[in-house]
């Protein structure tokens, strides 16, 4: 009997000065049997940092021919995909290829560090990506948060990323490894 995921509700507030977005969503996360807590707060984090009323969460884990997350227009035109982990170059490849931004939000600082110098030539080659890292004490932090109903606030402001559950305030640690081209 194959195992089920595990659903998580939240609803995130998100303040993003730099774009000038502000919205309120109430999401569900199903979390796959295969998939950390933490990965599930680093997948919303995700959702955080390009938050839009059309960002969707793809199914990810369980299909290789779909995202973490992704934003499509109305025509059904993927205009943003975003995968976290460390994903296979090939995926990346073909993934820029389906959408016009495409966004890598890794995490394991030493796994990516290694992933990176192996991979990061080729990926220098694929102008619409942009790599981002996550700290390691941050995707912990992030962890601690965790509860099958969260009410969480993100504000990005200046390039600095905060996280807050009303009682814990977190410092999120990105650091840039690649931009994309400018369009």
């Amino acid at each position: 009997m194959a195992l089920k995921a595990t659903v998580y509700k939240a609803e995130l507030q998100v303040a993003d000065l730099d774009r000038g977005y502000y919205g309120d969503h109430s999401l569900t996360l199903a979390r796959h049997p295969s998939e950390t807590e933490q990965r599930m707060m680093i997948r919303l984090l995700a959702f955080a940092l390009h938050a839009d009323e059309g960002l969707e969460f793809g199914r990810g884990l369980s299909t290789d021919d779909e995202p973490d997350l992704w934003l499509k227009d109305p025509t059904g035109e993927i205009q943003l995909w975003v995968d976290v982990g460390l994903p296979d170059e090939r995926r990346l490849r073909r993934a820029a290829g389906r959408t016009r931004r495409l966004v890598l939000l890794g995490y394991g600082e030493r796994a990516l560090g290694v992933w990176w110098r192996k991979h990061g030539d080729a990926l220098a080659r694929l102008p619409k990506l942009t790599v981002w890292s996550l700290a390691d004490a941050a995707a912990a932090s992030l962890e601690s948060l965790v509860s099958r109903n969260m009410d969480l606030q993100c504000t990005i402001d200046d390039g600095q990323v905060a996280v807050s559950n009303g009682s814990t305030y977190l410092d999120v640690g990105l650091t840039r490894l690649k931009d994309a081209a400018a369009a």
